[in-house]
């Protein structure tokens, strides 16, 4: 019998740059394919070793259409998560850890990839997934006017003041500021600036709020031993989880009790419960933030802190490196560096423990990546400089 591998690791990373949405010079598919060329010569491999192929958020770029110009040798995994938007972000690096731990791939590399002018926009395929008729009858028919409703709940029936979004935003385009390659590089957002910006679907605001750009991003995982032979600095996969919390699902989240309200309390116990960690122990946060709200939602979730002592965690000498004690989203994240539907946060988290972030994390050993909270399906995963298997 074959041995299999007793742990998984991310060998490269691959990323493009972020465009303004609809403004790319590349078709989605020449962004995705360079994206996977730059991951497999960080990973020190040619492209045609990769055989699996994982993605998310109703991505048509599947891994039949991809092996072809890439040269895949063998084409032995190939999946997609359904549902929840950039929810399936983390959940696809889990798919990827199935395929290895359970040999059916070798080598899997995890995408994103969007160009506007040729494939459209992620939001459409969220609206006709998730908005049903209870929603569009009263009009609602956009992400930010739903996940507003559920911030306009968190604030008014859970207690969290508006505080806690204000400091997530500003922790973002701050750390945007020291990231060269952020789109939000240069633009310094302070409490006067962002209690000006318009409202987008009140409490959101402007800077609530993130905007899809044209970009992709692409990891490779394989097996923690081989990753060790390909670089110097494997960067471990502890453990990664799908959730969604039932008996009551999309529309009727609402009609919870108790009521969660990012979706991340499912994912986020059973990857604590596999890598024997805790919340205590997480040196950085990649935050999933298409918009503040959900994201103060998912660490309360996640156990990062309660409503009632939200507005004294999340502040923004808090959330920020090098010295804050939860540092979020440290090259700008989906708010302010791209957004890439979370994709982006979990290449930000191998350069965080490889020692190449623009924002540094002085001995940062964990690093947790959340995709997607308030939405139908959310994930997690937990990042590390060490194998803790």
């Amino acid at each position: 019998m074959s041995k299999r591998p007793a742990g998984v690791a991310v060998a490269g990373i691959g990323i493009t740059p972020y465009h303004k949405r609809g403004t790319s010079p590349d078709a989605e598919r020449k962004l995705l394919l360079k994206a996977i060329d730059a991951a497999a010569a960080d990973a020190g491999i040619p492209a045609s070793e990769i055989d699996g192929f994982c993605s998310y958020g109703a991505d048509v770029q599947e891994g039949t259409r991809l092996a072809g110009p890439l040269g895949t040798r063998e084409l032995r995994w190939t999946s997609l998560v359904w549902g929840g938007g950039g929810g399936g972000s983390a959940g696809a690096i889990a798919m990827a850890e199935a395929a290895i731990l359970s040999g059916h791939a070798e080598t899997v590399v995890v995408y994103r990839a969007t160009a506007e002018s040729s494939s459209g926009r992620l939001a459409k395929a969220v609206s006709q997934g998730v908005f049903g008729p209870h929603y569009a009858a009263h009009g609602v028919d956009s992400p930010a006017q739903a996940l507003g409703l559920r911030t306009q709940r968190l604030i008014e029936h859970d207690g969290v003041p508006p505080s806690a979004l204000r400091a997530i935003a500003r922790a973002c385009y701050h750390h945007a500021g020291k990231n060269p390659d952020a789109v939000g590089h240069g633009m310094e957002l302070t409490d006067e600036k962002y209690e000006s910006s318009r409202w987008i679907a009140e409490p959101l605001r402007l800077f609530d709020s993130s905007r899809e750009n044209d970009a992709a991003a692409a990891i490779i995982l394989t097996s923690a031993e081989r990753a060790r032979d390909l670089t110097d600095k494997p960067v471990h996969l502890l453990a990664s989880a799908i959730g969604a919390d039932g008996p009551k699902w999309g529309e009727l989240d609402e009609n919870h009790e108790p009521y969660t309200s990012s979706s991340q309390v499912s994912a986020g116990r059973r990857v604590f419960e596999r890598s024997g960690t805790t919340p205590a122990d997480i040196d950085a946060v990649q935050l999933y933030v298409n918009f503040t709200g959900p994201a103060v939602s998912a660490l309360i979730d996640l156990g990062f802190c309660t409503a009632e002592n939200a507005g004294e965690v999340l502040t923004f000498e808090n959330l920020i490196a090098p010295d804050g004690k939860l540092p979020i989203c440290t090259g700008g994240g989906d708010l302010a560096e791209g957004f890439l539907h979370g994709m982006g946060n979990a290449v930000e988290a191998v350069r965080l423990l490889r020692g190449e972030s623009s924002n540094p994390v002085p001995d940062a050993q964990l690093c947790l990546v959340s995709g997607g909270p308030i939405s139908e399906l959310s994930s997690v995963a937990l990042f590390s400089t060490v194998d803790g298997r």
